[in-house]
């Protein structure tokens, strides 16, 4: 089968293989509905009721694969799937249980129904698991990935190591400086049906965007702070000529409103939830050294304002007793052994909600920076400061698309995209996505050594 013949055939092989999976889905849900559920009710339901009840299920599940990316068959890798199909599909399970336990009406069936959605989810996942693992091994040993061409400014730019480590699907074929003869970049741009643009002069880069349009090439681009700004305007029919018009915060004062309620509540319910979980972690970190369980480190929050943030202490005492202050690098020989396992599940961050129940902090927002680092920052790129438009957050955009070892540069831009798109239903996406991060073991990535500040 020639090449184009494969690739046509990608999109396809990917559908059937979600349909097998939302089937399966379905199928199971409608088992142990008709078996073990329905007649729990005091009259069960015959033929559209049961549709019904399926119908809700399958919403359920669709929703949560489509927030967490269960979908993304050949496009993730194995393991980010089956994290993403395992997370989205106990989340349909708990939504679904709180619907039939509130439709079957009696406390004393919530063990039986309890039962029957474990053991639908066990079967779930299993196969899920082996499916996914069979379906990926087969998409790419038939399927080739996509050739691209890499049009650069600088050459020695890790992005292409970066793109190429976090998507199996995409290889960089060839590439070409901006730099070069215009010609010799045409000719480039011919062989290829996709092209990356990497963070080169904004001049070069819209001379070759107009002349891939013209091609009707496909682009990916590194967009500046400008094209960020700019992705959020709205279109204006003030003049009979095309205007745009754009703001620096997204969110109404009514969804601030809301925003902070919720910041109350969720920090509330974090806190009774969550305190067994710390008072084990207070134990483990005391027990370890005999030193200060939780520490306190100023940060910068909307404003400019400055905080003490609360956290379990991960490293050593006395880490930055020569006054500096730095990021963890890969392999820090600060942090201690209970530290690395809370940095890894990030619950050396649980003492935060402290901070976002105060009011300094949100349940999502940028990363809160520390003041010297930040200045760091500023002094070298001066929008850094507009990540201060909102508050700080425990989670956010930049927290769930990036890594801790993410240049500020890149973090900045996924924060300005959170930023000029702040909503509630944006902070509801990332708080989910946030249980898929998680288990990502990349997120928490540390700097290379000898490195204080995430730079390029």
């Amino acid at each position: 089968m020639s090449k184009p013949a494969k690739k046509s055939l990608k999109y396809p092989f990917r559908s059937v293989c979600n349909i097998i999976t939302t089937l399966f889905v379905m199928l199971s849900f409608a088992y142990i509905w008709y078996n073990n559920l329905n007649p729990l009710q005091l009259k069960s339901f015959l033929m559209k009721g049961n549709f019904l009840v399926i119908g809700i299920y399958m919403f359920f599940f669709l929703l949560f694969m489509s927030v967490f990316g269960g979908f993304k068959l050949g496009i993730y890798t194995k393991t980010n799937i089956i994290i993403s199909q395992t997370i989205a599909l106990f989340c349909a399970s708990f939504m679904q249980i709180l619907f039939v336990i509130m439709l079957v009406g009696k406390v004393g069936h919530i063990p039986a129904i309890l039962l029957s959605f474990l053991k639908m989810y066990v079967v779930q996942i299993v196969f899920v698991f082996f499916f996914t693992m069979v379906a990926m091994t087969i998409y790419h040993k038939f399927f080739n990935p996509y050739e691209l061409l890499h049009i650069y400014a600088d050459e020695n730019d890790n992005i292409s190591k970066r793109f190429m480590n976090q998507h199996l699907n995409y290889v960089i074929k060839d590439k070409v400086s901006c730099f070069d003869t215009m010609e010799n970049i045409i000719s480039h741009i011919d062989n290829f049906d996709l092209v990356m643009i990497d963070d080169i002069p904004t001049d070069k880069r819209e001379i070759i965007q107009n002349i891939c349009y013209s091609k009707e090439k496909k682009v990916y681009f590194v967009p500046s702070i400008t094209d960020i700004i700019n992705k959020n305007s709205k279109y204006s029919h003030l003049l009979d000529t095309p205007l745009y018009f754009y703001k620096s915060n997204a969110m109404s004062v009514f969804e601030k409103i809301v925003k902070r309620i919720g910041d109350i509540f969720i920090s509330t319910i974090g806190i009774i939830i969550t305190s067994p979980i710390m008072i084990a972690i207070a134990a483990a970190i005391f027990s370890y050294d005999k030193g200060p369980v939780f520490y306190k480190q100023t940060r910068y929050t909307k404003g400019g304002k400055i905080f003490k943030i609360i956290k379990f202490r991960s490293m050593i005492q006395n880490a930055e007793n020569d006054g500096k202050a730095r990021l963890a690098s890969e392999n820090d020989d600060r942090i201690t052994p209970v530290g690395r396992f809370i940095r890894a599940c990030r619950i050396d961050e649980l003492p935060q909600f402290f901070n976002i129940l105060k009011g300094d902090m949100s349940i999502v927002g940028p990363r809160p920076e520390r003041p010297e680092i930040a200045d760091e920052y500023c002094k070298q790129l001066p929008e850094f400061k507009y990540r201060l438009y909102v508050k700080a957050g425990l989670t956010g955009y930049a927290q769930v698309y990036g890594k801790y070892n993410t240049t500020f540069v890149d973090k900045l831009k996924l924060d300005m995209i959170y930023v000029g798109n702040a909503s509630i239903l944006l902070d509801i996406q990332l708080i989910l996505l946030t249980l898929k991060v998680i288990f990502q073991k990349e997120s928490t990535e540390g700097l290379e050594e000898g490195k204080t500040i995430a730079t390029k």
